[in-house]
């Protein structure tokens, strides 16, 4: 007998994403305004000395460049940074839920999206902020694109770096002919992310980190996408792995709330951006 129970959940957590990406883009994209609106994707904003390098931000699976950092960008706009945020993995006729095309192609988005905000702002390096599959495809660009020249840090917020098993359910793909031939030919993205394939082999192979670059990845244990939830963790050097829970044990946020508005992860997310000034996060920082 299937294991039901084990089925159910994850797919629940598919869909709760899906629906809290579509209710916010519905108003975001109308006007197509909503982030320089907020301050950030402003293109005139020059670095200043206590914030010298801009910070941008790579919104997760069936994100977008607006819903992912409705919460976050404000946050960072406020203490002084200059933020951009991207789309990347769009497949043909798809709108709003992005981050579904093969995650190779995405990097590469990525680094033109760097080289854009780096000749904007006249800054040498970039710091990226990336939620979920944005916390891990960056590590493709910083390994095999030249990226590590050009990025100081790189912060992840429940980032699946070693890949998911959803809970289980990618382990009944086998059950299914076809699925997994499916899933890789109608969206690569999803099928990269699978814990164990060969996009993850590639990346994970030799080490997760490369010099020059501070990372971070911050988690919690009630996450239900990505799973199991220390597999989001990386070694190596200059690697500080952070859970929510040690910070605040009240914190009950999930995959989504992490990235979307969970202050307590904001707080971290600017300590690693300046560690140099970094202060204590607690269950207060819920109010700063």
């Amino acid at each position: 007998m299937l294991p039901w129970k084990r089925v159910v959940r994850p797919l629940a957590a598919l869909l709760l994403a899906a629906a809290v990406a579509v209710v916010p883009a519905a108003t975001a994209s109308a006007s197509g305004t909503a982030a320089t609106s907020s301050g950030w994707n402003d293109y005139s904003c020059k670095p200043s000395a206590a914030h010298p390098r801009p910070v941008v931000l790579v919104h997760g699976t069936f994100g977008n460049s607006v819903d992912n950092w409705l919460g976050l960008a404000p946050y960072l706009t406020s203490r002084g940074y200059c933020v951009y945020s991207l789309d990347y993995g769009r497949l043909p006729g798809v709108p709003l839920f992005h981050g579904l095309g093969p995650i190779d192609k995405s990097a590469a988005e990525l680094s033109a999206f760097v080289d854009k905000v780096l000749t904007a702002t006249g800054a040498a390096e970039a710091d990226l902020v990336g939620h979920s599959q944005g916390g891990m495809m960056p590590r493709y660009y910083l390994k095999f694109l030249g990226g590590a020249a050009k990025v100081h840090a790189l912060v992840g917020l429940a980032p699946d770096n070693h890949g998911t098993d959803l809970d289980g359910l990618t382990n009944l793909l086998p059950y299914f002919p076809g699925a997994e031939d499916l899933l890789d030919a109608a969206t690569p993205g999803l099928a990269d992310q699978i814990a164990g394939s060969d996009f993850l082999t590639r990346l994970n192979a030799g080490g997760d980190t490369v010099p020059g670059v501070r990372y971070t990845v911050i988690a919690t244990k009630y996450d239900e996408v990505v799973t199991p939830w220390r597999t989001q963790y990386l070694s190596g050097a200059d690697v500080r792995n952070v859970l929510l829970q040690d910070l605040c044990p009240l914190d009950l946020s999930e995959h989504l709330a992490i990235g979307l508005s969970d202050r307590i992860a904001f707080h971290e997310v600017a300590n690693a951006l300046d560690p140099a000034h970094a202060t204590t996060t607690t269950c207060a920082s819920a109010m700063s």
